[in-house]
């Protein structure tokens, strides 16, 4: 009986600094730290690899990866809205088109950016409408019943 409390102590007692022996702890991720969406450390590998820098801060990939995860909330949304404005469930290039060059921020930062399939802005020059010719018509103009003004 003595030894196998013995033994249950010495199996779970950890060694020095905890390197030895006992139950590892579950790994959190980092974005689970940083209460994000986007993986940081995915954000981080690319980074690294890409060589950016010859050193790169711990904060470094968390802060990008939060800035990628709100620039992406905010097209969504405003794809989202234009979807629901065209009376559709799904997103499609048109949408994103939509929401991006309506927006003055988001139009600015993709300004050289082409989107596949969506199309352009609905614009027609104010010149090549049809004058109301009806509404003037019947109406004379005021501005013909006054004096030219003396120089």
């Amino acid at each position: 009986m003595e030894d196998t409390a013995a033994k249950a102590s010495t199996i779970t007692a950890k060694g020095a600094g905890g390197r030895r022996g006992g139950e590892r702890k579950k790994a959190v991720p980092k974005s689970v730290k940083a209460g994000l969406q986007f993986p940081v450390g995915r954000v981080a590998r690319y980074l690294k690899k890409g060589r950016y820098a010859q050193r790169m801060g711990i904060g470094a990939p968390i802060y990008l990866a939060a800035v990628l995860e709100y620039l992406a909330a905010e097209v969504l949304e405003l794809a989202g809205n234009a979807a629901r404005d065209n009376k559709k469930n799904r997103i499609n290039p048109r949408h994103v088109l939509l929401a991006v060059r309506n927006d003055e921020e988001l139009g600015k930062l993709l300004k050289g950016v082409t989107i596949a399939s969506g199309g352009v802005l609905p614009n027609i020059n104010p010149v090549l409408l049809p004058k109301k010719s009806s509404a003037t018509a019947s109406e004379p103009d005021k501005s013909s019943r006054k004096s030219p003004k003396k120089a």
